[in-house]
């Protein structure tokens, strides 16, 4: 009799959320793997550099990846820089979370920043950034002429304590 967990596993596989995003493949992204989840938990794809670039301290450049991506409506592509190279070499996304729209069709770049001391090789193939695709709740507005009452009220940056450096 197989046990409650490999049930449980085998029927998150078969119900998991899977939204289908088409994707095209530009001449330079010839040869490139796809976008793809490193570990069977990961919450984002890796998507890979398509070109060499080198990155100077203070330097920003958007890194073509030679990815065009239709997206469904109802969706957004969350990027997200990747940790091990921001812990590292201090290489990161500088609008952390981008967002990429549902209606956009050109080539997906990946924003970088290097905050770190020294030039950044980054090679055609290399992991640069993370893709996560999220749902999207678009806003409605509701103007009103006074808000209701919480406990902090109209407390700001730092208001709710807990940082040394700020007295609190």
């Amino acid at each position: 009799m197989p046990s409650k967990n490999s049930e449980l596993a085998k029927n998150s596989e078969l119900t998991s959320n899977s939204v289908l995003v088409a994707i095209r493949r530009l001449p330079h992204g010839e040869g490139l793997d796809l976008p793809a989840y490193a570990t069977e938990g990961a919450a984002g794809m890796d998507v890979l550099a398509a070109e060499d670039v080198s990155l100077a301290p203070g330097g920003r450049y958007a890194v073509a990846t030679g990815l065009a991506v239709a997206i469904p409506p109802g969706f957004e592509i969350q990027v997200r820089p990747r940790s091990g190279l921001a812990l590292k070499h201090g290489v990161t996304v500088p609008n952390t979370p981008g967002t990429i729209d549902s209606d956009y069709r050109g080539e997906l770049k990946i924003i970088v920043i290097n905050h770190g001391t020294q030039d950044f090789a980054i090679r055609r193939g290399d992991r640069i950034a993370q893709l996560v695709l999220a749902p999207v709740t678009r806003a409605s507005w509701l103007e009103v002429d006074s808000l209701g009452e919480t406990a902090r009220g109209e407390g700001g940056f730092g208001s709710t304590g807990g940082v040394v450096a700020l007295g609190n």
